[in-house]
């Protein structure tokens, strides 16, 4: 039987991380068409409120059920605020590991948020729900990323040379393909120790998926 991820809500200090719903589709539009968001990740460019809409209504929960991951809304406690987006992926039940990104939105940067959401999603997938293994990819250049990676207590593995697309502007305007090399970065229960201690951080971005 394939295991899922609950339907939960995940509280810190700052934040609340909890599923999806309609009422982000706006806010997830505006945020996934940030210049960043275009460079350092695959999401669809540009990115319509339909898009928002079917990855609330139908992707997320898809990938939920059935057992591939989790999609979760970043929001501010006190505002409601969407702030950020955290997804698992890669989820294999059976040696309990999954692979994490995040995107922070522009009008959230530098708040610490990034690493405030990946470190909450962290222990909780290790306390709650039993999991060994997190692992995060970063793109060679994206220092903001691997800052964040750093600072939730991860460690360093390894670089997967030429695996990894990011995307830049041409001349006219359009995005072209980049290729270039993915940092490896896991997290062990065993790593969480002082991460806290270690916040805040600018924000960043992982290996977000494509998931159109």
């Amino acid at each position: 039987m394939t295991s899922t991820f609950p339907n939960i809500s995940i509280s810190t200090e700052r934040l609340v991380l909890r599923p999806l719903d309609e009422d982000d589709v706006p806010a997830l539009a505006e945020m996934m068409n940030d210049e960043q968001v275009g460079a350092w990740t695959d999401v669809p460019q540009p990115f319509t409120e339909d898009g928002a809409r079917h990855w609330i209504t139908e992707w997320a929960p898809t990938e939920r059920a059935a057992g591939r991951g989790l999609d979760l809304a970043v929001t501010e406690f006190l505002t409601q605020r969407l702030v950020g987006i955290v997804q698992l992926t890669k989820t294999n039940w059976h040696i309990r590991s999954t692979e994490l990104s995040y995107i922070v939105a522009p009008w959230a940067r530098g708040e610490g948020y990034a690493s405030e959401a990946a470190l909450a999603t962290s222990q909780w997938l290790f306390g709650d729900q039993k999991f060994e293994r997190i692992e995060l990819r970063t793109a060679a250049d994206n220092t903001a990323s691997q800052q964040v990676a750093q600072k939730i207590g991860c460690i360093s593995e390894g670089v997967l040379r030429n695996a990894c697309i990011v995307h830049v502007r041409t001349e006219d305007g359009a995005w072209t393909d980049l290729r270039t090399d993915f940092i490896v970065w896991s997290l062990l229960p065993e790593d969480l120790e002082g991460a806290g201690e270690r916040l805040p951080d600018n924000g960043g971005f992982t290996s977000f998926s494509d998931w159109n």
